[in-house]
């Protein structure tokens, strides 16, 4: 009788619980009203990734499981001043999206301009927009970027304080929306941007993950948006 009532028992509390595990599985399965699109959390290595230069990046194992390792800098340059170190997701591109990322640096002895970075709407090596995650904020520090066929350019148009890097791990949001040009970076603070930008130049494109010049580590990877196609180009 007694295994029988606690049998029921724990058989309430499931159907008690259910309906909270069907909502936080829905949560999970959209933001801002975007689908799930991509998500990656490295466990199965990084083949749905893309690197400048593969020799840069490993999988590496940590005591919270495996993650993105970019432990060296790039031989990559590209064909104007801007990050070295790009590992971009092979096969999605999006307009508007929500981007989601836990990150760690790994270059303590960086200085000032300590960093990761975040790409996105990347087109070409010569058209994309990146959020450079420095230290101390300067034109090229701690901003919203835009390489447009010239080197890069601060688009942010708040005074951001700069990233407190450690050696822990932390959370990074990116909202993008094409119709109003909104970009708006979280980190750690999910409720006030660090930074905000606003420019309609770049409409879709690839986002990855990587640094200026640094090193650090990548997990939990979220991809929220619509995809979309690469415009046909125009006939000149």
């Amino acid at each position: 009788m007694t295994r029988c009532l606690t049998m029921l028992a724990l058989g309430l509390l499931f159907l008690a619980a259910a309906p909270a595990l069907a909502a936080d599985k829905a949560q999970k399965a959209e933001m801002d009203g975007l689908p799930l699109v991509f998500a990656d959390d490295f466990e199965k290595g990084a083949d749905h990734w893309k690197p400048t230069d593969a020799n840069a990046w490993k999988i590496a194992e940590t005591d919270r499981g495996k993650v993105y390792n970019q432990f060296t800098n790039s031989k990559y340059r590209a064909p104007y001043r801007s990050p070295y170190n790009i590992s971009l997701v092979k096969d999605a591109l999006v307009g508007d999206f929500v981007l989601t990322v836990k990150v760690q640096s790994t270059n303590s002895k960086a200085g000032a301009h300590r960093d990761m970075c975040l790409f996105f709407n990347y087109q070409d090596p010569a058209h994309f927009y990146y959020v450079h995650m420095g230290k101390r904020p300067d034109p090229h520090s701690s901003q919203v970027m835009i390489v447009n066929g010239a080197p890069r350019v601060m688009i942010t148009k708040n005074k951001t304080p700069g990233v407190p890097w450690d050696d822990g791990w932390h959370d990074v949001k990116i909202v993008r929306k094409t119709a109003d040009g909104k970009i708006e970076v979280y980190f750690d603070d999910m409720n006030k941007p660090m930074m905000v930008a606003q420019d309609k130049t770049f409409a879709w494109g690839q986002v990855g993950l990587g640094s200026f010049d640094d090193n650090g580590n990548w997990d939990d990877f979220k991809l929220y948006g619509v995809k979309v196609k690469k415009p046909a180009e125009k006939k000149k």
